[in-house]
């Protein structure tokens, strides 16, 4: 794949279009609680840089993101990508991607069940938005029956997890080196994927199926080298197929995530769904209140690997639509068989042209030790964000 991204470069003889942008941010992150276990910070602060590279020639574009950041505290959340790495070729109704990219599925605001290409950077962050950079040739049809994408999705990446001094941590050490596959290839196993979409009236549908390695791992207790009780990932081989739709009527939008999976010797179904209701002009303003209600289910319940398996959730999306941007999400979420919850608060504004400034708080409460959210228990933060566009 590299020989074909180097003939690509050197074939781009004229380029038409360049654009180079990207951000870079100062991120300060403060827990509510004391540290759990030994080595923890109450206080965190890192950089993040990652510019965007854009060439445009002919009927081609060349898609270059890299992604950097340093952290104070915690050594494995310092940390490098290629989120993007892609050749795109579009002569008309038909496309060609190559390289390493990220896809989204999904529809649904608290959850995003059935997306599977990329692998979450859950050093990142916990909530599960953030995504490694997959290897992939991908081909894309258009025709007037909907859009087919076929993906070839060579190379497995492994899901980083915080190191010693992050947080969140485990009940026992995580090792993601020590990392076990079902499949004799390992991290060389080749998946492959296939969606259809296509607009129906007020109606976007997507269906999509999955074979391959999964990129949610299940966890094994081990031993390491020094006989001691360890946490050890476990990847298993699926086959999924998934449904995602959504559907305007007025104010109304309806979110519905559907999936089959069968792996690890079980077969089992789970979906979200839920609205958002919006009251455009609140009090004769220009601001924007949308209302949300999600309901979350996994037939596995307790055994299995997904937190939120009988969860509802509820929230309110705020835009002010002045200049600068304004916006602001709350949420909470409650398990109805355990009574564990939490809240999510995200908000951001722009400062000026280059300039964006983000506030993110996240809090547990009520989570008892038989939940799968326990372990976050006691990390409760906020974190403040100051990004510069360029």
């Amino acid at each position: 794949m590299t020989a074909l991204l180097a003939a690509v470069i050197g074939s781009a003889g004229a380029v038409a279009a360049q654009d180079l942008a990207g951000s870079g941010s100062l991120e300060v992150t403060g827990w509510f609680q004391a540290p759990l276990y030994p080595g923890q910070q109450r206080v965190d602060v890192s950089l993040m840089l990652s510019p965007e590279l854009a060439l445009e020639w002919a009927d081609q574009r060349l898609l270059v993101t890299p992604f950097v950041r340093w952290d104070q505290a915690d050594p494995e959340r310092t940390h490098w990508d290629v989120r993007e790495l892609l050749w795109e070729y579009a002569p008309g109704n038909w496309e060609l991607r190559a390289g390493v990219g990220r896809v989204f599925w999904g529809v649904t605001e608290f959850q995003h069940l059935v997306d599977i290409i990329n692998q979450t950077d859950f050093v990142e962050n916990i909530d599960g938005e953030d995504k490694l950079g997959q290897p992939m040739v991908q081909v894309g049809i258009f025709r007037s029956w909907g859009s087919l994408d076929l993906f070839v999705l060579p190379g497995f990446r492994t899901r980083p997890f915080p190191g010693p001094g992050g947080r969140p941590q485990f009940p026992l050490p995580l090792r993601p080196e020590l990392a076990v596959f079902e499949s004799a290839a390992g991290r060389g196993h080749v998946d492959v994927a296939a969606r259809w979409s296509h607009v129906l009236g007020p109606a976007d549908l997507g269906l999509a199926y999955f074979r391959g390695t999964s990129r949610e791992p299940r966890f094994v207790v081990g031993t390491d080298a020094e006989d001691s009780p360890v946490l050890i990932p476990h990847y298993d081989q699926i086959d999924q197929a998934s449904l995602d739709l959504s559907w305007v009527a007025g104010a109304w939008l309806w979110k519905l995530e559907v999936l089959n999976r069968d792996g690890a010797a079980e077969r089992f179904a789970a979906l979200t769904g839920g609205f958002e209701y919006t009251l455009y002009g609140v009090a004769g303003s220009s601001t924007d209140l949308g209302l949300l209600l999600e309901y979350a289910w996994d037939e596995r319940g307790r055994f299995g690997q997904n937190p939120f398996n009988d969860d509802v959730f509820a929230g309110s999306r705020l835009a002010l639509s002045d200049v600068s941007g304004t916006e602001l999400l709350a949420g909470l979420g409650l398990d109805r068989r355990t009574g564990a919850g939490f809240v999510t608060v995200e908000g951001s504004r722009r400062i000026g042209n280059r300039w964006r400034a983000s506030l993110e708080v996240r809090g547990f409460f009520a989570v008892p030790p038989t939940d799968f959210l326990y372990p976050l228990r006691g990390d409760d933060y906020m974190r403040l964000q100051l990004e510069r566009f360029f």
